[in-house]
């Protein structure tokens, strides 16, 4: 057959790849165009939306057995072939050209396995008559050879595609080169493996149909022969059908009656089927009004059992059990009867949440057995509410009032006793979880609930931290330290008192490490018990204070009980809320405590104020171990310490500071200020005072310390004008001496150290400077008027100034080096006469011999360059005499 352009070898490889992997062979591939027909409108063709699509015979042998397969393949969006649909040609029935299309190439396939008959199957169109018929002649002889029987084939005749089939079959010439030359040889398509379809009738039923078609002599031989037989067989017929219908009247006549008497009977047996049918319908009739009858009266029976169980299942829920009834109305809340209240508590929680919208169905909420059992149930919580909120308010004070009433359980003259509350948060797990259902069913109950226990145990609190504090402070044996350490009016000799007082601090010390873990406890139990809402108020495995000798053994993060309330709706919204409100309750457990912590702090502070340095650092060390938010005012008290010892601590410095000020008040002061020296006593006790964050609270004392001391000095040394170089170079060099170990070590005071030591060199220098020009006045006179005239003339013309000749020169020269060194040995009596502290003389004479040899070659360089001729003693002769002496 010829092939056509819509099926070559590259489409064939490409289907190939397409099915790679399924076992089946390719027998013809061909390119369509896929429609889809409309059922009841053979009119209309339906070619619209057409689709590209390639139709492929495959086949596939397992052993004798051998399978046809007819696949769709499509184009994906990068233009490669998949599959698409995959049809047996085993349940292939129809092949049907469809007549509506002028040209003939449209044609369906029916499949007699298709799950929807109701949709009309695809239609196949191809580019010309042959590659249709190529197709079908394909797929024909597949079905008779592989399936051995053929499709129903409409709106095309087989005998046509036959002879198309076989004026269609080529024959391929080619040519081989022998020795003799080109032979041409003729192949048929076969033979270059191009698949040709077999013949619709076979060679051997050709021959039957011309063998029976020769039995009959037709004598065709000449046409007017023929055409004379054809006309007396005509005439022949004619007179044989017209005796025959003459012979045929009396049989004709016989059938007319028969049927006259045939159509009477059906007129009557029309008659009669009316009337039955009258009858059937009325009938039918009946029957179906019965049967709607029937159907009301079933669904009525239906929804009428169903109502009854509705009704049933809500009596049920309805019903108060008389026991929990006489639990909730009457019941006893001691610690055996707990179990029994708890159960009620939850059937009651549940009936009610039974009763709400959401778990009830709509329809019955409006109902009046509902609304009055809803009545009656909050009649019950209210009533169970109240009762169980009274006993608890009753129960807390009774608890605490039996504490109190008893003295062992605080602390008695010569025993100092750590407060124990297990058996107090024991008794009060009991009722753990009779308040968990108490919130759930009235919230707003909890509030008088948590004032009166707060009331209750704050009471207990204070009188223990009262009682301990009080047996703390006659317990702890330290003698006072005075206040007054700067105090002028004292000579600088006196010894101050350096009596041990660490138990103070260990006192204070003491009463946080006992109380402060209690506090936290007793936040965090109240927090739970009371059914607060919050984080966790210590870290689990953490301690409160980051020091485990001052925990409980007793573990109150587990109080055993469940959360009934974790799935409420806004729960995490309300954490906030619950925040504020836990705080506001803290305030009313643990008010009134601080009294006694300050009391602690005031006792210490008047037996040695320096303890406020390391009283202050313990409190920054529990400070930083505070971190839960729910124990707000357990760093609310803390920072209240802390800020109380700091102005404790601040009202020493200030005392201090006034006692400074008051050495000015003196009319004359000579030396070194009584002050210095115990400043830096008050320092090195300051320093081994020490703890933790405390640094920057002595760091500010010193700083105010020393600024005071600085002015002071300063205004005293004003006083006197002709002294105060010597006042202050002394007084300085005292700071420096008295506190260089701890400048060393301390930051600050190091700052300060090098501030009085640039202010101990400037005193020297003008001290030194006023020494040297009252003994040689003239000499360094001459020399700064040169200096000054310098500056406007040149060298050559100071000598011929007034006053500045050679001979000037000379007489100042006579006057001023002649006995010179008389007068450097009235500079060192001068000098030594001034000073008060020996040990300061040594230095400063080095100082003064220096700075008096700096100015002579100074002066000495001013003569070379001025008065060369002229003749000095030398730099070196000056020397050597400032050594000798």
């Amino acid at each position: 057959m010829a092939k056509s352009s819509a099926d070559d070898e590259e489409l064939r490889r490409a289907c190939e790849a397409a099915i790679e992997g399924t076992k089946e062979k390719i027998v013809m591939s061909i390119r369509v165009a896929k429609s889809r027909g409309i059922w009841g409108k053979s009119g209309k063709l339906g070619r619209h939306m057409a689709k590209p699509r390639v139709l492929a015979l495959s086949t596939k042998s397992k052993g004798q057995r051998t399978k046809a397969f007819l696949r769709v393949l499509k184009y994906s969006t990068g233009g490669v072939l998949e599959p698409a649909k995959l049809y047996k040609l085993k349940h292939l029935s129809k092949v049907e050209v469809i007549t509506n299309d002028p040209s003939g190439c449209t044609f369906m396939l029916g499949f007699d396995n298709l799950r929807s008959q109701s949709v009309a199957p695809p239609q196949w169109t191809m580019r010309n008559i042959d590659d249709r018929n190529r197709l079908l002649l394909c797929i024909l002889n597949i079905c008779k050879d592989v399936l051995g029987r053929l499709p129903k084939v409409v709106g095309i005749d087989v005998v046509e595609m036959a002879l198309w089939a076989k004026e269609n079959t080529p024959t391929v010439t080619t040519q081989r080169n022998l020795e003799d030359g080109p032979v041409v040889t003729a192949v048929t398509e076969s033979d270059l493996k191009v698949t040709v379809e077999k013949e619709l009738v076979s060679q051997a039923e050709e021959e039957d149909m011309e063998a029976l078609l020769g039995t009959y002599v037709m004598g065709i031989g000449e046409a007017e022969a023929f055409s004379e037989r054809l006309k007396r067989e005509l005439l022949a017929l004619e007179a044989a059908n017209v005796h025959a219908i003459l012979e045929s009247e009396p049989l004709v006549d016989e059938v007319l009656q028969g049927l006259e008497a045939a159509t009477n009977c059906v007129e009557d047996m029309d008659e009669w089927l009316g009337i039955f049918n009258v009858k059937l319908r009325h009938m039918r009739e009946d029957i179906e009004s019965i049967e709607t009858r029937n159907n009301k009266l079933g669904m009525q029976s239906v929804n009428n059992k169903s109502l009854i169980e509705e009704l049933d299942k809500l009596l049920e829920r309805l019903r108060v059990p008389s026991e929990y009834a006489a639990c909730l109305t009457g019941g006893s809340f001691d610690e055996g009867h707990m179990l029994q209240n708890v159960e009620a508590c939850e059937w009651l929680t549940s009936a009610l949440r039974g009763l709400e919208v959401p778990n009830l169905d709509p329809t019955y909420a409006n109902m009046r057995a509902v609304k009055e059992k809803r009545a009656e149930l909050e009649k019950l919580k209210s009533t169970f509410v109240r009762r169980a909120s009274d006993f608890l308010r009753n129960y807390f004070a009774s608890l605490v009032d039996f504490m109190i009433s008893d003295k062992s359980y605080f602390s008695q003259r010569g025993q100092l006793k750590r407060p124990d509350h297990a058996d107090l948060r024991y008794k009060c797990r009991t009722y753990a979880r009779l308040l968990q259902h108490l919130k759930s069913l009235d919230k707003n109950c909890l509030g008088p609930l948590r004032k009166a226990y707060c009331s209750s145990l704050n009471l207990l609190l204070r009188r223990e931290a009262r009682e301990f504090a009080n047996e703390l402070r006659a317990s702890t044996k330290a003698s006072r330290n005075p206040t007054v350490w700067l105090e002028g009016s004292t000579g600088p000799g006196q010894n101050v008192n350096n009596s041990d007082t660490s138990t103070v601090s260990e006192a204070y010390a003491k009463m946080l490490t006992i109380f402060i873990p209690l506090l936290v406890d007793e936040s965090s139990f109240f927090a739970h018990f009371m059914c607060f809402e919050v984080p966790a108020l210590v870290p689990p495995g953490g301690v409160s204070n980051g020091n485990k000798a001052g925990s409980n053994d007793d573990d109150d993060d587990d109080l055993g009980i469940l959360d009934i309330d974790e799935n409420d709706d806004g729960k995490a919204g309300n954490d906030s809320v619950e925040l504020v409100a836990l705080n506001e309750s803290l305030q009313d457990l643990l008010d009134g405590i601080q009294e006694d912590f300050y009391a602690v702090v005031d006792w210490a502070y008047k037996i040695d104020p320096l303890r406020c340095i390391s009283m202050h650092g313990i409190t920054e060390r529990y400070i930083s171990g505070q971190k839960a938010d729910a124990a707000g005012f357990v760093r609310l008290l803390l920072d209240d310490l802390e800020s109380r010892i700091s102005m404790q601590f601040g009202r020493f410095v200030d005392e201090a500071c006034h006692q400074i000020e008051r050495n000015e008040r003196n009319v004359k002061q000579t030396g070194v200020l009584s002050y210095i020296p115990r400043f830096a006593t008050l320092a090195t006790r300051m320093e081994q005072y020490i703890q933790g964050q405390s640094r920057d609270l002595v760091d500010q004392a010193y700083t105010k310390f020393v600024s005071i001391m600085f002015v002071t000095l300063e205004k005293i040394a004003q006083t006197d004008p002709k002294y105060a170089d010597i006042f202050l170079l002394e007084n300085y060099a005292a700071f420096q001496n008295s506190l260089y170990d701890l400048a060393n070590v301390v930051p600050t005071l190091a700052k300060f150290y090098h501030q009085a030591s640039e202010a101990y060199e400037q005193a020297c220098t003008r001290f030194i400077s006023m020494i040297i020009y009252y003994q040689f006045e003239r000499l360094f006179q001459f020399a700064r008027k040169i200096e000054d005239l310098m500056y406007t003339i040149s060298p050559e013309e100071i000598p011929f100034q007034l006053g500045l000749s050679k001979m000037d020169l000379r007489k100042m020269l006579k006057s001023s080096l002649s006995g010179v060194d008389k007068s450097i040995g009235a500079m060192y009596k001068k000098l030594q006469k001034n000073l008060t502290s020996d040990e300061l003389l040594p230095s400063l004479w080095d100082k003064c011999k220096k700075e008096f040899l700096d100015k002579y070659e100074s002066f000495a360089q001013l003569v070379a360059k001025i008065y060369p001729n002229e003749t000095i003693p030398s730099v070196v002769e000056m020397r050597d005499l400032l050594a000798s002496m």
